[in-house]
């Protein structure tokens, strides 16, 4: 699909503004709901919460008047945690960047086969392309009774255009911007299951922290996260602490480089654009990136302004060519981050190890 900047500009994975919980206003009398990721059919929970519901979000506020049973998703992410949460969605977007054969990823892929419905058979939800935006036509014909994008770019149009389809849960601020914790949350409680919903969002923080802890060498380093283009000659942006990229990173025990908390004071974006004149002013123990192919690597170590980046002439530089690990990274959920950790950690490690 061409290079990293074509991913992010066309795909739009502005990820990881923490949204703050105090806009969800679910107002749900939360109780235990029986087992947490995946394992659950949606129709043996134990306990749920009390509906209706109304929930907040960048657009005003959705009420659910009872249990959603057909829920379709769009973007990233929100089909995760729908799955994540024993639900099969109706409808969910195909992967086509990062993605399998099946259009899918195979943490997704493993929760819908303990879930009795994975793709290919009778149960599996519907696939949609979102190639050219959201697919109000292919969505309707799943006739939903919820739609979820609480992670997503939907503009108020698309907003309006979807909720004459089904009540909608958009972002709660930030476009491509909602932390999946916060996501999980919204989710969660439009479906009826905020405990579950905060059940999971401890099993998977716990998981990442237990995983990161058999790796020292990370903790306390240093790191930016940037996108490295060396064929262009603004080729640096560098990823913001909002964003789900650098929160991974620190959630994993690394420091955000002081040079980046300096210069994205008063920043607006998820990255920052930064001059390769002064790729040598990118101070960190490590950087990490993420690139086409391996030979990109081989490029960016030999250039004569991004090979001057601290890490990179130190051999701290991670680059990630496996474009379904770099999906599960930046469009993390709580099913996407687990099974990343195996790949990503190593990674890391090696390059922290070299400082």
């Amino acid at each position: 699909m061409g290079s990293a900047m074509e991913f992010t500009r066309r795909q739009g994975l502005k990820l990881g503004l923490s949204a703050s919980l105090a806009v969800l206003g679910v107002g749900l009398a939360s109780c235990s709901t029986g087992a947490v990721g995946g394992t659950e059919p949606q129709d043996t929970q134990a306990a749920a919460d009390k509906f209706p519901v109304t929930i907040k979000h960048i657009y005003g506020e959705t009420l659910i008047k009872s249990a959603p049973q057909r829920i379709a998703t769009v973007s990233w992410v929100n089909d995760d945690i729908v799955i994540a949460l024993g639900v099969v969605p109706v409808g969910m977007p195909t992967n086509e960047w990062g993605g399998n054969a099946q259009g899918s990823a195979p943490w997704k892929d493993a929760a819908l086969e303990k879930l009795g419905a994975a793709i290919g058979t009778e149960k599996a939800p519907v696939q949609y392309s979102e190639a050219d935006g959201v697919n109000f036509t292919e969505i309707a014909k799943t006739s939903p009774d919820l739609i979820l994008a609480a992670y997503s770019g939907i503009t108020q149009e698309d907003y309006d255009k979807l909720s004459k389809i089904a009540p909608v849960i958009a972002f709660p601020k930030d476009p491509y911007a909602t932390a999946w914790q916060d996501s999980t949350t919204m989710i969660g409680a439009a479906l009826g299951r905020s405990q579950a919903a905060k059940d999971l969002i401890g099993a998977t923080e716990k998981t990442v922290a237990e995983q990161a802890a058999k790796y020292p060498a990370i903790k306390g380093k240093t790191f930016i996260y940037g996108n490295l283009e060396p064929a262009k000659s603004d080729g640096v942006n560098v990823y913001l602490s909002g964003d789900n990229r650098p929160k991974f990173l620190t959630s994993i025990g690394m420091e955000l480089a002081p040079v980046v908390v300096e210069a994205e004071k008063g920043a607006k974006n998820f990255y920052l654009p930064w001059s390769a004149e002064k790729a040598n002013e990118l101070v960190s123990d490590v950087f990490v990136s993420w690139v086409p192919d391996d030979k990109t690597k081989e490029v960016i170590a030999k250039d004569p302004l991004l090979g001057q980046i601290p890490a990179v002439k130190t051999g701290a530089f991670v680059a990630d060519s496996d474009q379904t690990l770099t999906l599960a990274i930046s469009a993390a959920s709580p099913l996407s981050l687990p099974w990343a950790l195996d790949a990503f950690l190593p990674q890391i490690n090696t390059a922290a190890e070299k400082v």
